[in-house]
């Protein structure tokens, strides 16, 4: 069971260094602007969270029953040096947990709250106007409240995806619409031979609205 933990965590660390990899190859790959561009802005909205533990904890079958409504905010920061990948930094707050419900009990809700730094590459295609983006990366992160005590290790890290609509007003910034999904390989919880658990991944999935900023306009895109 431990050699098979430390397996996933291992295909999983190549999973992210195979994402930065990308974001190099393909930032490389594209059209070069002959002035960068940089945008700083601010996002939130609301998450629905919870945590996947195996064995399975009773109580958290259907999923509905076992997540947690929260919400989510963040100022972010873009380095836009090609024409259609760009490099994308956060601070965000993320409310997540879990929820377990049996007869006995009634609804128990555990709340975490976290401060997490998502490093992203920022996809986006279409027009000057309108485009569709793609976001994904690695992101680090630390609870700085658990309202239940519930977790004895609040590092986390994991994988941050997500897709959306960017529209680009002419004097009013730019505005993105974005669902979002977080995946924690990091447990919670102690997952050695020795633990209840071999697995307590917590994952959330978000819809986000955020406003950006240009601080220095783009001049012309090279051929």
């Amino acid at each position: 069971m431990k050699s098979e933990r430390n397996h996933i965590r291992k295909l999983w660390g190549i999973v992210i260094v195979s994402v930065l990899s990308l974001q190099l190859s393909l930032s490389h790959a594209q059209p070069r602007m002959k002035m960068p561009e940089y945008w700083v802005g601010a996002h939130g909205g609301v998450s629905a969270g919870s945590v996947l533990f195996q064995p399975a904890v009773e109580g958290m079958s259907p999923i509905t029953d076992a997540c947690v409504l929260g919400g989510n905010a963040g100022v972010v920061f873009r380095f836009a040096g090609h024409k259609y990948c760009h490099f994308q930094m956060e601070l965000n707050y993320m409310h997540r947990g879990w929820a377990t419900k049996t007869e006995a009990q009634g609804r128990i809700a555990r709340n975490l709250h976290y401060i997490e730094l998502p490093i992203l590459m920022h996809l986006n295609f279409g027009s000057e106007v309108c485009r569709w983006i793609f976001n994904l990366g690695p992101q680090i992160g630390y609870c700085v409240w658990d309202e239940s005590n519930a977790i004895t290790h609040p590092f986390d890290w994991g994988l941050a995806a997500g897709t959306g609509l960017y529209v680009r007003t002419k004097n009013a910034g730019a505005y993105e619409l974005e669902v979002r999904f977080d995946y924690s390989f990091g447990g919670i919880v102690g997952t050695n031979v020795t633990d209840k658990y071999n697995m307590a991944s917590p994952m959330d999935l978000s819809i986000n609205l955020g406003w950006y900023w240009p601080i220095k306009k783009k001049v012309k895109i090279k051929n």
